[in-house]
């Protein structure tokens, strides 16, 4: 869950920021394109989240992002609940969909990013330090949200990785019995 006490790494610069932004979907994608369903949904025990359910938290995160910088960006509204975007999962009305699977979850959230990166990647200096009113933390530019929204999904390639070293090995059931000959054909 997000920290209201988190600060934004202002070591980043902005160009920093996108990089990183523009580049994670491809990296959690490099991590579960090659399994299976069965082991995107393998849960290692109830405390934890199954690889699943991280994408699916992901590309909620990614979604609620990009409207809050259109909002801010495009249409003026500097009012939000920086928290519930950088993480949706404190808002339980932004629970993320179970239903589609792991590819079309990876999917939804690369082409979300890319409309983000799309967006911010014009924006001027003067637009990435309008300032965002939270009623539960002091005010935020729209560089420090990007800064807190990456940080938090570079959280959670770190746990994505974590939870695919643990995954289980398949089970090697021994070498493929060979088929029997086929009888001998009669004598013509």
């Amino acid at each position: 869950m997000y920290a209201s006490a988190v600060e934004p790494d202002r070591t980043l610069s902005r160009e920093d920021v996108l990089m990183l932004m523009g580049s994670l979907p491809e990296r959690v994608g490099d991590l579960v394109a090659t399994l299976d369903e069965e082991l995107i949904l393998y849960r290692h025990g109830p405390a934890f989240p199954t690889l699943k359910e991280l994408v699916a938290h992901l590309a909620a995160a990614a979604t609620a992002l990009d409207g809050l910088l259109r909002e801010a960006g495009l249409e003026g509204r500097l009012e939000a609940d920086v928290g519930a975007t950088i993480d949706p999962s404190s808002d339980p009305s932004l629970e993320p969909d179970p239903r589609p699977s792991g590819e079309d979850l990876m999917r939804a959230y690369a082409r979300v990013r890319r409309r983000t990166m799309d967006l911010v990647r014009g924006w001027e200096g003067e637009k990435w330090e309008l300032r965002l009113q939270d009623p539960r933390r002091e005010e935020t530019s729209l560089l420090d949200l990007c800064r807190l929204a990456t940080a938090h999904e570079l959280g959670h390639l770190t746990q994505l990785r974590n939870l695919i070293a643990l995954l289980p090995e398949p089970q090697d059931l021994g070498p493929v019995a060979a088929s029997p000959a086929p009888p001998p054909a009669p004598p013509a």
